[in-house]
């Protein structure tokens, strides 16, 4: 008997990581029905990440936190035990602004912190964070005050939110933050090095992204900068070249500097923690993927992670995508056998979208055909 083990994440604006494994087994079994379909779904800790949990059999819990403007927004981590998964994006990111109204320089991080907070006070004391997606550039300056500490200007009034208020930070009190933190380990999903500040910092880099234009993101960057600053004071070290610390705004800053956080590989941490690894042992086919396949694809997206871990058991991995820009010799490189894109066989592209995952099942199909029955005939597969 074939078995197959799915572990694709989203197609962003199109289909869910389940829905894409969904139509991926439809299809496969399609061809082959006594095919034994095993579906992961995967996320690199960005949006998807809290689904990615649920599916690998963690908790949700629902709550209601602010959004990147402030207003309240239905919300949920995932947990299991003690250990609470967090997804910025859910809260704090580009997809919860208002009618998607960028706002640069006062999006704020504070339901991330919020969301954390609830968690630790239910009893999780171990926090995995993905801060992929975030809408602000607050240097984490939320996240810290959701979580107790406060940030006064020179008058002794909260300094507001967005990383333009950061320039208004005269003193920093983190007391009630270092009690409800006391013993709890944070683990930050990240798969960017980018400074705080400087060309390559958060501002610079990630700033127009969220609707920064020239001058603000100069704005932002010296108001990043005296954040780092007024930390370095409180804390007696300054981490704002540590690689990560741009990461979401300046929130991997403010998790490395004041929550005592590691940063790890969003790919990595999350095949951790939906037990990949266990499940691959008898697999003869993985089949993974996301939107677009390119050259982000091969630096830390999770169709990457997949191939690596996959290709380190001996098992074969091939890639279903809406697009594909690598060339055979990069795919192979990475680990890929193939790659099928719905592109191929629906050239419209809009098609593609509303109806991906019938194309899916198609892919599905396919794959099965090259991959299952070849290996069958081969002896491959029983």
């Amino acid at each position: 008997m074939a078995r197959v083990l799915i572990a694709s994440d989203k197609f962003k604006g199109s289909l869910t990581a389940v829905q894409v494994g969904a139509a991926v087994r439809a299809g496969i079994r399609r061809a082959r029905p006594d095919a034994q379909v095993s579906v992961v779904p995967v996320a690199d800790g960005g949006d998807g990440t809290v689904a990615a949990a649920l599916a690998a059999g963690f908790d949700a819990v629902p709550l209601t936190a602010s959004g990147p403007t402030g207003e309240p927004v239905l919300t949920a981590y995932a947990r299991r035990e003690d250990l609470a998964v967090v997804e910025m994006a859910d809260v704090s990111g580009l997809v919860r602004l208002p009618d998607g109204l960028l706002r640069p320089m006062t999006a704020t991080s504070r339901g991330t912190g919020e969301v954390i907070a609830s968690a630790v006070a239910a009893g999780c004391r171990r926090i995995v964070l993905g801060i992929g997606g975030s809408a602000g550039t607050d240097g984490g300056a939320g996240m810290l005050e959701a979580l107790g500490a406060r940030l006064l200007d020179a008058d002794g009034n909260p300094v507001g939110d967005g990383g333009a208020a950061l320039t208004r930070v005269h003193s920093i009190d983190l007391t009630a933050l270092r009690e409800l933190m006391d013993g709890v380990e944070v683990i930050v999903a990240c798969d960017v090095d980018n400074p705080l500040t400087g060309p390559t910092g958060a501002a610079a880099v990630y700033g127009p992204q969220k609707g920064a234009d020239p001058a603000q993101v100069a704005e932002l960057d010296a108001a990043l900068g005296q954040w780092a600053q007024r930390l370095a004071a409180e804390l007696g070290s300054d981490r704002r070249e540590t690689a990560g610390a741009g990461a979401a705004g300046g929130v991997g800053f403010a998790a490395l500097a004041v929550l005592g956080a590691t940063l790890r590989p969003g790919i990595e941490l999350m095949l951790e923690l939906v037990g990949f690894d266990q499940q691959l042992p008898g697999v003869d086919l993985v089949i993974t993927g996301e939107g677009k396949l390119d050259e982000q694809t091969l630096h830390g997206k999770a169709p990457a992670g997949v191939a690596a871990a996959a290709r380190a058991a001996g098992v074969p991995v091939v890639a279903v995508c809406g697009r594909n820009t690598l060339s055979e010799d990069r795919l192979h490189g990475a680990g890929f056998a193939a790659a099928y894109s719905l592109i191929e066989i629906e050239p419209d592209e809009a098609r593609c979208l509303t109806a991906g995952a019938m194309l899916l099942q198609q892919l599905g199909f396919r794959v099965a055909e090259d991959y299952l029955l070849v290996a069958e005939q081969a002896g491959g597969v029983s």
